[in-house]
């Protein structure tokens, strides 16, 4: 008689420094673009989970805030959000950048997962940048840091191991049920979605402090009858007057612009026509009042 095969299933928290790739690895693993990325820290500021199922097991894939020493209001938050992820894990994924080594920042996330009670991996991210020598050193070097179950080296952007850690994870994790419909890769809205391509844009069309301090509020969201169409008022909030200037550009370029990238990956996401409706406000100091963040990063 032929044994039945058990399907596995749970939590999966990638847990991490700000920048490390922890978002471009979740996009990796669903195969389609759920997470936001840009090469400036703290980019993630919510929690969001991403599914993958397979025909044996279903992971869902938590995406964190790294975990940093927060400087306002907002970063604590999501710092706390990041740190109570981990009390609901199955299996955490600690996410490093082999091209920085071992960092404080690091350190400090080794010894928050030293009381988690899960099953840790390691995934040294970017290995195609580091020599194979320094590699297997560094290796070395974080496997001292905890009790881990592997230290595995990836790279999230080229995709190289990361069908080796997933089998991995997929052994880690409990005999459980499917918790989520096998076509659905992510659990948030699409209002929630609309709302970081918007940022996401913002984020890579500026500079320096200005991406830090920009936030995106949806105000209208809603399908307009016999056009195919979706119309978006969006507003980007921003902490100081200059900010908002530059946000907007001369004439009123640079919105244009943001909002003509966004539109495109929001019709890719929605697979239908959108009217994208962009507005920039200040909002004074507003990564440190409970009451702002609460409206632009509901639970």
């Amino acid at each position: 008689m032929t044994a039945v095969s058990s399907f596995r299933s749970g939590f999966v928290v990638l847990a991490g420094r700000p920048n490390v790739g922890k978002s471009t690895l979740v996009n990796r693993l669903v195969g389609q673009k759920v997470a936001i990325t840009a090469a400036v820290p703290q980019t993630t500021r919510t929690r969001l989970q991403a599914i993958v199922t397979l025909p044996h097991a279903q992971l869902i894939f938590v995406d964190t805030p790294g975990i940093h020493h927060p400087r306002h209001r907002l970063g604590e938050k999501m710092v706390r959000d990041a740190r109570h992820a981990l009390l609901d894990a199955d299996v955490i994924v600690f996410m490093l950048d082999a091209t920085a080594g071992v960092t404080p920042e690091d350190e400090t996330v080794a010894r928050a997962l030293k009381g988690a009670g899960t099953p840790v991996v390691v995934a040294l991210n970017k290995m195609d940048r580091v020599e194979p020598m320094a590699l297997t050193a560094l290796a070395s070097v974080v496997g001292a840091l905890g009790n881990f179950q592997a230290v595995l080296p990836i790279s999230a952007a080229a995709g190289t191991n990361v069908d080796r850690l997933l089998e991995m994870l997929v052994g880690l994790l409990p005999e459980g049920p499917q918790y989520f419909p096998p076509e659905m890769l992510t659990d948030q809205s699409e209002q929630f979605l609309a709302r970081e391509l918007i940022r996401e844009q913002a984020i890579k069309l500026t500079r320096e402090e200005l991406p830090h301090s920009v936030a995106v509020e949806i105000e209208e969201f809603a399908d307009r009858p016999g056009k195919d169409l979706t119309y978006i008022r969006a507003t980007l909030h921003v902490e100081r007057d200059s900010h908002k200037k530059m946000l907007i550009g001369r004439e009123g370029r640079l919105l244009k612009e943001i909002g003509r990238l966004a539109r495109r990956e929001i019709e890719a996401l929605l697979e239908r026509r959108v009217y994208l409706d962009l507005w920039v406000k200040t909002s004074k100091d507003w990564r440190d009042k409970d009451e702002l963040i609460r409206a632009f990063y509901p639970e």
